[in-house]
């Protein structure tokens, strides 16, 4: 586990789910405009070979389950210092599992759907704001899916998750006004990462087939965006970002060559 103490000026960013994909992004991302990334996972490993190379802390994560996400929590409240208070948490872990339509739905999957997607970034979010209450100028960015504002068939899991994950958050929106947090929701459409891998159970050959005659977003696509928003003045709030590929228009339409 990679625990460097934060440099006495800059501030902390959470970053969840960032192993790898958007999550790793992301956290480079923030690391170049000056955050120290305090990055939340699952497997270890891979965190704290990202943690060590932009300079931020690893701490074991699994949002699924209570006990590590209140140990999470008090890792990071043992880094918050006044030099370095935390000002951004960015919700990222979550996935997909499965296509099955509604008649053919596996309930332990929709479940893992809904603890990853919904309640571990209930729980997360939660255990974090006061201290980004604290800080006087905290900032929330959950990446939500396009799936959290449309539907699409085989994706009734994802979807009905999704657009409870984007309701709690935009719930918060409200909740938050008056105090001194800033609350954005990312939805990006098709991105190539271990999304689809994840999905089809690692079947390589059809998470290709998802991406295949299209050039999708990258995780890199989507890091941007998130540094992007919280990169601007305190008084500017990016409510909800949607990003798709030039050749996507929606979950199911597709320009493919």
């Amino acid at each position: 586990m990679s625990t460097p103490t934060p440099g006495t000026d800059r501030p902390l960013a959470v970053v969840t789910g960032a192993s790898s994909g958007i999550g790793a992004a992301t956290a480079r991302a923030l690391a170049a405009d000056g955050w120290h990334p305090v990055l939340g996972a699952r497997r270890v490993e891979r965190l704290t070979e990202v943690a060590d190379e932009v300079g931020g802390t690893a701490l074991p994560l699994d949002v699924t389950d209570v006990d590590s996400v209140a140990a999470f929590v008090a890792g990071v409240r043992d880094l918050v210092t006044p030099q370095s208070p935390l000002r951004g948490l960015v919700n990222n872990a979550g996935g997909a599992k499965g296509t099955e339509k509604v008649i053919e739905a596996d309930e332990e999957k929709w479940r893992w759907m809904w603890e990853s997607n919904v309640l571990g970034t209930l729980r997360v979010t939660k255990g974090l704001l006061p201290l980004l209450i604290d800080s006087g100028d905290g900032h929330v960015v959950t990446i939500t899916s396009i799936a959290g504002l449309e539907v699409y068939d085989g994706g009734s899991g994802y979807t009905a998750a999704k657009h409870a994950e984007g309701a709690m958050h935009r719930t918060l929106r409200g909740e938050l006004l008056g105090a001194p947090v800033r609350v954005t929701e990312i939805a990006p459409g098709a991105v190539e990462t271990e999304f689809a891998l994840v999905r089809f159970a690692g079947d390589s050959d059809r998470a290709a087939k998802v991406y295949e005659g299209i050039t999708p977003l990258v995780a890199e696509d989507v890091a941007e965006v998130v540094a992007f928003a919280m990169s601007r003045p305190s008084h500017v709030n990016l409510d909800t970002i949607v990003l798709k590929p030039r050749d996507q228009a929606t979950g199911m339409r597709f320009h493919r060559t």
